[in-house]
């Protein structure tokens, strides 16, 4: 009986706060009036089932009362129960914790990071949240010490630019990072040295491993996109040639090497820790799956995934070698269970009737409502925008969201939060002034970052450090020089 009446208790208190949650929004941010493209196959019940798992609360919190409608569990509720010890644990379990964190979304500020006077391309959170990365177009990588109030620890100023930094990546044990361009040859750089103003070969060595193959001369092709494997020895890398690579570090050699699509391989990362498994997104509109034990054999693809209607900007792994998003020039997001690829690269790839370029043309309003016939995808995201430069899309940390939402930059100057499962925008941060291509969500805070091709690095935190929010005054940048 004791037991009960504390649950009775602690479900009376918890009332009036899950009702705030419910009816106002004011802890996540939320919401739009879009109707979201909720999962209602086989696959998407799966993932909201795995997303619920990792971050719904003791079983003992959440159960409704005979009579009454279950509401959410709120943090006053969840903090009464685990002083009754409803769990029996005596104490906050992984999925506790991310049900209370992932209430706070980081919506409130912004605060100016930094200012610069060249775009914005690259922004990254390292893997313990401790450094943050921030790439330019005007050569210069900046990497920020976040624990000793964003000072700047290291300013590189690239070696062999071409166009601009097209990507860069830090090592899993944040020694040292690489940079691409469009270029075959990636730069890497000691993060750890002394050195605080890394100019390349004057003042610090950036070694160039190159990525072209021993039969091709000059600047064949340039790497749009380039990821480190788990361990640190590997880098896999997407090329504008249509090529993916893989490139031994300890061997300073290409491993493989994969004529991969027909067009620019704008994406690429490794499916999950063994790095066994490789996707691909690309300008021919496919996701693709790649094993490296069976593919020397193979000579092909796993599986293909179609849905998008236009070329892929990006894509991002759940970590789990089942899951990813991509992000798409057809102005949406789509969720991909790799259970469903499919087997036949040679299947349907376009379905247009109009003449479109994203890079200087806005989408065409017939084509919004467009849907491919085949589309494989588990769901699909739409309220951004994906013009003129490959904006980048991600899941939420696992440690402090369970990888409850999905989140993006936009061509409109916002950065855009969705809820995995239900498929709503929860929030939408405005602050820039011109096009946000990358953002980064603190791997244990409720802390993004985003970057801008108004020079702008922004801070958005919940429940915010009470500083003011910096006046948005600067004027739009108008080059035409897109990419």
């Amino acid at each position: 009986m004791l037991f009960s009446d504390h649950e009775t208790d602690i479900q009376k208190m918890g009332y009036a706060f899950s009702k705030l949650e419910v009816n106002s929004g004011v802890l996540d941010g939320s919401s739009s009036t879009n109707e979201p493209d909720r999962l209602s196959n086989s696959s998407g019940h799966d993932i909201a089932h795995l997303t619920k798992l990792r971050t719904g609360p003791h079983g003992n919190l959440s159960r409704a009362l005979p009579g009454q409608r279950e509401f959410p569990v709120s943090t006053v509720k969840m903090l009464a129960g685990r002083e009754a010890n409803l769990s029996g644990r005596g104490r906050f379990s992984s999925g506790d914790c991310r049900h209370v964190l992932s209430k706070y979304l980081p919506v409130n500020g912004p605060c100016v990071v930094d200012q610069m006077s060249s775009r914005a391309y690259v922004s990254q959170f390292s893997a313990d949240g401790s450094l943050f990365l921030a790439a330019f177009q005007g050569s210069q990588i900046r990497i920020y010490d976040v624990e000793r109030g964003w000072k700047v620890q290291k300013n590189i100023l690239a070696r062999s630019l071409r166009w601009t930094i097209t990507d860069t990546c830090l090592s899993p044990d944040q020694r040292h990072l690489i940079y691409a361009s469009m270029s075959p040859i990636a730069h890497i750089v000691n993060v750890g040295s002394s050195t605080k103003d890394s100019h390349a070969n004057v003042t610090e060595i950036h070694e160039g491993f190159d990525f072209s193959s021993p039969n091709e001369s000059g600047y064949s092709f340039g790497i749009f996109s380039l990821k480190f494997s788990t361990d640190g020895r590997e880098v896999v890398a997407g090329g504008s040639d249509g090529n993916i690579y893989v490139y031994d570090l300890e061997a300073k050699k290409l491993s493989l090497q994969i004529s991969a699509h027909v067009s620019d391989v704008n994406s690429v990362c490794f499916a999950d820790e063994s790095s066994h498994l490789i996707y691909s997104g690309s300008d021919d509109n496919f996701c693709k799956v790649w094993d490296r034990r069976c593919f020397r054999a193979r000579g092909k693809p796993a599986g293909v995934l179609m849905g998008h209607l236009e070329g892929i900007t990006f894509i991002d792994s759940r970590g789990d070698g089942r899951y990813l998003i991509s992000n798409g020039k057809d102005q949406s997001i789509k969720l991909w269970d790799i259970r469903k690829m499919s087997s036949d690269a040679t299947c349907y790839q376009r379905y247009r009737n109009y003449e479109w370029d994203y890079r200087w043309m806005d989408y065409p309003p017939q084509a919004r409502d467009l849907k491919h016939p085949y589309d494989q995808s588990v769901a699909t995201y739409k309220g951004h925008s994906v013009l003129r430069t490959l904006i980048r899309c991600y899941f939420s940390p696992e440690s402090s969201t369970g990888q409850k939402y999905i989140y993006t930059g936009s061509h409109d100057s916002c950065i855009y939060i969705y809820d995995l499962v239900s498929g709503a925008q929860v929030a939408k941060l405005q602050h820039h002034k011109s096009t946000v291509r990358d953002c980064s969500w603190h791997p244990n805070y409720p802390t993004l970052v985003s970057s801008s091709w108004d020079g702008d690095i922004v801070k958005w935190e919940f429940p915010g450090n009470g500083e003011a929010p910096s006046p948005a005054n600067k004027k739009i940048l108008r080059r035409r020089h897109f990419y």
